[in-house]
């Protein structure tokens, strides 16, 4: 399945899915040397979004998280694109600065069918993610 969004950042980037339906504050929540979020009662605790797809609702927290993206991309930890309902300001500029491709705003409620595991590609330049 296709599904048009909003671009974000450009590029493509392509992996197995990893949900979460609580907001991220990169700053603080996630490792920036590993990849894996710290925080605690997280839904997402004790996993790595390396590599990964990363899908949730926003961002939230510190504008220091955009930078958290930056040192994520830096030490090989980042995820493969980012996916979210709504996009807010520090997860997006932390997306752009970080070069990984990120979307949110998707159609027909397909943010909603996003599984973890599942293969999923988002092409930031189209405005596209493929399932």
């Amino acid at each position: 399945m296709q599904v048009k969004a909003r671009s974000i950042c450009r590029g493509t980037g392509e992996g197995g899915a990893l949900v979460s339906t609580e907001a991220i504050s990169f700053f603080g929540s996630v490792d920036a040397k590993t990849g894996v979020v710290v925080e605690k009662e997280h839904a997402l605790e004790g996993k790595s979004i390396a590599g990964k797809v990363l899908v949730f609702p926003r961002g939230k927290g510190s504008t220091v998280g955009s930078y958290v993206l930056l040192q994520l991309r830096k030490n090989k930890c980042a995820p493969a694109a980012i996916i979210n309902q709504e996009a807010e300001p520090i997860v997006a500029v932390g997306a752009i600065i970080s070069k990984i491709p990120m979307v949110d705003c998707l159609r027909d409620g397909a943010y909603r069918k996003i599984r973890d595991g599942m293969k999923v590609k988002v092409d930031g330049t189209a405005g596209t993610v493929e399932f």
